[in-house]
């Protein structure tokens, strides 16, 4: 297949049965001063799918996402959450929708344990005399529970503290707060970023598990590898333009690098399967 990936963008349709996507961006465009960081990007979600967002550095990915989590609101274009027009001007928009955010840098405190960094901000009690009494109890059965749902086998306790858990276990327990709000959509930014091979394999799973949640879930990340195993679907990013986006079973490693790039990619073998 020849394609001119400088401006095309190749449409592929949503996975699964869904007759409507969870989430539909159209003609997003973000300018900081006289940088265009975003130009008519469109973007669908569907439920129970992971599309894996990708591109070079200054793309404009984590742009995108803080536009979707309502952190940096796009200058002009429109958004739908499961088929109704809706604004995502500030986070707490985006959190009421169901949209979850995992940031690369986690926003975990080290100093407390994983109960406590679960239900940071939202903990669980009852009020007494004008005092709010924690649930202990109730929280650590919850995140013992919520950790068992997905997956995660590798903490010894829940009262361990952050700090001495290794970069796998913390993005497990970022990953597993963001779920507590009951969201529909989850952003996850570079998951697997200076994780070790065995690690990586951990999160990727636990992604997979949020698809089979029948959640949708939006991945960054500059590991193709990564990418074509967890995602159905890869967009591909190019100076804030949505070059490409491709189903990741149909897709080439170097389609997808000569979207990143805007090079050409050349005929296929016959032999191959087109897409």
């Amino acid at each position: 297949m020849t394609q001119s990936q400088s401006q095309s963008t190749v449409e592929v349709s949503g996975a699964g049965s869904a007759s409507q996507p969870l989430l539909a961006l159209k003609g997003f465009s973000k300018r900081f001063g006289a940088v265009e960081a975003l130009k008519d990007v469109d973007l669908e979600v569907y439920a129970g799918e992971v599309v894996g967002l990708v591109g070079d550095n200054g793309a404009g990915k984590s742009t995108l996402i803080k536009a979707i989590a309502g952190v940096q609101p796009p200058d002009s274009g429109e958004v739908r959450f499961e088929g109704r027009p809706v604004k995502l001007n500030t986070p707490q928009a985006a959190t009421a929708l169901g949209i979850a955010t995992v940031y690369q840098d986690l926003a975990l405190a080290e100093n407390l344990d994983v109960v406590a960094n679960l239900f940071l901000g939202q903990e669980l009690g009852n009020g007494l005399g004008g005092v709010h009494i924690l649930d202990e109890t109730a929280m650590e059965q919850r995140a013992v529970e919520l950790l068992g749902s997905l997956g995660v086998t590798t903490l010894r306790s829940v009262r361990t503290e952050v700090a001495s858990l290794s970069g796998g276990q913390r993005q497990a327990v970022a990953i597993s707060r963001s779920l507590l709000g009951e969201p529909r959509l989850v952003l996850l930014d570079e998951p697997t970023a200076a994780l070790g091979i065995v690690q990586t394999e951990q999160i990727l799973k636990l992604i997979e598990r949020l698809r089979e949640r029948g959640l949708g879930v939006v991945v960054i990340s500059h590991n193709l590898a990564n990418v074509f195993e967890v995602s159905d679907r890869i967009a591909v990013l190019r100076l804030g333009r949505m070059a490409a986006t491709f189903k990741s079973e149909q897709a080439s490693r170097e389609e997808i690098v000569a979207a990143m790039t805007g090079a050409d990619v050349k005929e296929r073998s016959t032999e191959e399967s087109p897409l």
